[in-house]
């Protein structure tokens, strides 16, 4: 097998990895069988597993080689009465942990348009059990309830508390993956790494989207006494088309909304970076890069965002200190985000190289 056919039969062990994940429904708040799905892949790696709430911890053979972290969780419904159905991040009882600057709360309310006519199904929220399948006839704020509200044909039958996931499927097109990306990609990466020899820790965190999921990480680090300048997170960065995605491959930050990631992480990776020409940005800057010329416009600014790691700095103290690396994106949460083959296979030698130390 010759250099080009080993990388892209490497790739596409990737690929099948993804394609079996996104048919995993994983709501937000309903997490718990997309978990038990992660556990039992890794189990059968040999990878040594603990599922505590709202966090599934891997641990490989060399736990000091490495500390990944990818939140699990995807947008979805949660029927919240007799027929009535709501968009589970944004239900009254997340609210306290949302602060109303993310880049999900500030982009909701204007993407009810996209899901008329989507196909979804309902699944019971422990066993993971197959409900029914609906379709979504209309969507709606609800000035009142401050959330996107819908009207499913189909599912009737459910009662209070069921969660309703996007049915979906990975496509490929003319060097573009798209479907609802954010963030099994992340998890499907980190399950491939372990699959090419990936030694050190990993955690898949519940409740990103509704902005809980750094309180799981917070309470693990303190139960074991754990401090790490080290802690990469992956996830998808969105833009808002084509042409701005695809001026990277990869994305950085120095910093969100609530912290300075100040890691040695972002040296090494950017290093890595150039010596691979890997195109690079960092988010933050390319945020205020906009939001100098929206305020020469006279328009407000829009928030540098808050991600999990920001909010796990901050309540940490600094004692947990990292760093994000993300995937460029357009169609964010939807079923149609969007990634460059290119933007996934760069991620993924950087990943190999960091941890493995081979680069495919």
């Amino acid at each position: 097998m010759d250099k080009k056919d080993y990388m892209q039969k490497n790739y596409q062990d990737f690929i099948d990895i993804l394609k079996h994940l996104i048919r995993k429904p994983s709501v937000v708040g309903a997490e718990h069988p997309f978990f038990l799905s992660l556990k039992r892949e890794l189990d059968e790696l040999g990878i040594k597993t603990t599922l505590y709430e709202g966090l599934l911890v891997a641990e490989g053979s060399e736990p000091e080689r490495g500390m990944i972290s990818a939140h699990i969780d995807r947008h979805g419904l949660i029927c919240t009465g007799p027929n009535e159905f709501q968009y589970a991040a944004f239900l009254a009882q997340n609210r306290g942990d949302l602060t109303g600057d993310s880049f999900s709360e500030q982009t909701f309310m204007n993407i009810a348009e996209r899901f008329k006519n989507q196909v979804v199904q309902a699944y019971e929220p422990w066993s993971g059990s197959y409900l029914g399948l609906g379709i979504i006839d209309n969507a709606y704020i609800c000035e009142r309830r401050k959330n996107l509200v819908f009207e499913v044909k189909g599912l009737e039958h459910l009662i209070a508390g069921t969660p309703v996931a996007f049915v979906d499927t990975l496509k490929h097109e003319d060097g573009l993956f798209s479907a609802q990306l954010d963030n099994v990609v992340s998890a499907a990466i980190i399950l491939y790494m372990y699959q090419k020899g990936y030694k050190g820790l990993a955690f898949f965190t519940a409740q990103e989207e509704s902005g809980k999921s750094w309180r799981f990480l917070l309470e693990h680090f303190r139960r074991w006494g754990i401090t790490s300048d080290r802690l990469l997170v992956l996830d998808t960065s969105p833009y808002p088309d084509r042409q701005k995605a695809q001026m990277q491959d990869v994305v950085l930050r120095h910093g969100d909304a609530s912290a300075e990631f100040n890691s040695p992480l972002t040296g090494e990776i950017e290093r890595l970076c150039k010596k691979y020409k890997i195109m690079y940005s960092f988010k933050d800057s390319y945020i205020r890069e906009k939001n100098k010329k929206l305020q020469e416009q006279g328009l407000n600014p829009v928030s540098l965002g808050r991600t999990e790691l920001g909010r796990l700095i901050v309540a940490s103290g600094a004692e947990i200190q990292g760093t994000t690396l993300q995937i460029p994106t357009t169609g964010y949460h939807t079923t149609s985000e969007t990634v460059l083959d290119k933007s996934l296979f760069s991620i993924l030698n950087l990943l190999l190289e960091m941890y493995i130390g081979k680069k495919r």
